[in-house]
């Protein structure tokens, strides 16, 4: 799929919290200062372009729903995240974190007992 731009991951955050909603519900949802109806509902038009958003019909108006769930954009953003900056390894991206970020050994073995507990599910 393709990648989203900022603005877009914004309307999305709030369709995957809606799910089903208009574009008068989503400007509420975003900070202030609220952006324009036809800046919102292009670029719900431009989502549904590229695949991420459909829509049915609501009486006058536009019901839009998210075609892709959070996690599977997750998914695809941390691969590309790994794949353009630390050539595939997640192993080189977790040691970078821990390197710029200065994780203690307590912080390190709750995420390895999280990564665990995954595991076994």
């Amino acid at each position: 799929m393709k990648q989203l731009t900022k603005a877009e991951e914004e309307v999305m955050h709030v369709l995957w919290q809606l799910e089903r909603t208009n574009v008068a519900a989503i400007i509420e949802e975003l900070p202030e200062p609220k952006p324009a109806y036809n800046t919102i509902s292009t670029i719900v038009r431009i989502l549904e372009s590229k695949g991420y958003v459909d829509h049915v019909q609501e009486g006058r108006g536009y019901i839009y729903y998210p075609t892709l769930k959070k996690s599977e954009y997750s998914n695809q953003s941390i691969n590309k995240l790994v794949d353009g900056y630390f050539q595939g390894s997640f192993k080189s991206m977790v040691s970078f974190f821990v390197k710029k970020n200065d994780i203690s050994l307590k912080e390190m073995e709750a995420i390895l007992k999280e990564i665990e507990n995954e595991k076994d599910l």
